[in-house]
């Protein structure tokens, strides 16, 4: 008896590279065009935060959107109930890993701090931008890449697939190193322990989140190539480029990649059943 094979638009549609480049497109896309139509109608005086803000929630509607449509689920992970304590859970580890390599690297002496600077709301205007960037990437980065790969190929495979690209997403960045490199991957297995853990995305964005602003606005850092700013401490790098990063910053230091990999392990032995989920 003959069988009705699916149609091509559907196998297609159900190849993981498919839904991943699809995924990556509709979550993503709002940001370059948000950007480009702010800054054609808009001057850049007034261009201050909300054009990341609206990005970031055309963000999450992309995501969404793609979940339903594509995945044909509901994005549980995204939902709100539990939000603000997942959020507030990962701002505290990001910023509790940020101020322990700090520590480490100012008791190694290559962190000399030299003093406070007085506060003021500015301090909260990169926040936008690290908030967009927190939650595009950990979208496409965790939700799409790592949970369809997670679910084609299993939990193992997932891991450490989206840890590589999210390492390698960096590659343009400028003085990037091999130590900078393994601390991206083993942030990128650090995001990926947290997501199998509490199957949401909420904790990952506050982590992010948190470790981007605390580098740049609390100690002052360069941020993966990113020129460093004045932030709330006043402080500088000294020494080999082994253990301040050099010039990519203290994600390229071999301190922060051990303290991250050390993470990554503590959360990925927390939950050893959840690396046999999927295929």
């Amino acid at each position: 008896m003959a069988t009705n094979k699916p149609a091509l638009a559907s196998r297609l549609m159900a190849h993981p590279l498919v839904r991943i480049v699809l995924g990556m497109v509709l979550t993503f896309a709002a940001v370059p065009l948000t950007m480009i139509v702010a800054s054609k109608l808009v001057e850049k005086p007034y261009r201050v935060a909300w054009p990341q803000l609206l990005a970031a929630v055309l963000v999450w509607f992309g995501y969404r959107f793609y979940v339903r449509r594509v995945e044909k689920r509901q994005p549980t992970e995204l939902a709100t109930q539990g939000m603000g304590r997942e959020l507030a859970t990962g701002l505290l580890l990001g910023a509790g890993l940020v101020a322990l390599t700090f520590a480490v690297l100012a008791a190694l002496g290559v962190y000399r701090f030299g003093g406070v600077n007085s506060p003021g709301l500015a301090i909260l205007l990169p926040l936008a931008e690290l908030v967009l960037v927190g939650m595009a990437e950990e979208m496409m980065f965790r939700g799409v890449i790592f949970g369809v790969t997670e679910r084609s190929l299993g939990g193992k495979a997932a891991v450490a697939i989206s840890a590589l690209v999210f390492s390698l997403a960096h590659l343009p960045n400028e003085g990037l190193s091999v130590p900078a490199v393994g601390a991206l991957a083993a942030y990128g297995v650090l995001q990926a322990a947290l997501y199998m853990k509490t199957r949401r995305l909420w904790i990952c964005i506050g982590t992010h989140v948190a470790w981007n602003y605390c580098v740049s606005q609390v100690f002052s850092s360069t941020v993966s190539g990113h020129a460093a700013t004045d932030g709330l401490l006043r402080g500088e790098l000294v020494g080999n480029a082994m253990l301040t990063g050099g010039v990519f910053g203290v994600e390229g230091s071999l301190v922060t990649l051990l303290l991250i990999a050390a993470a990554a392990a503590f959360w990925l032995r927390r939950g050893p059943n959840l690396m046999n989920r999927g295929r």
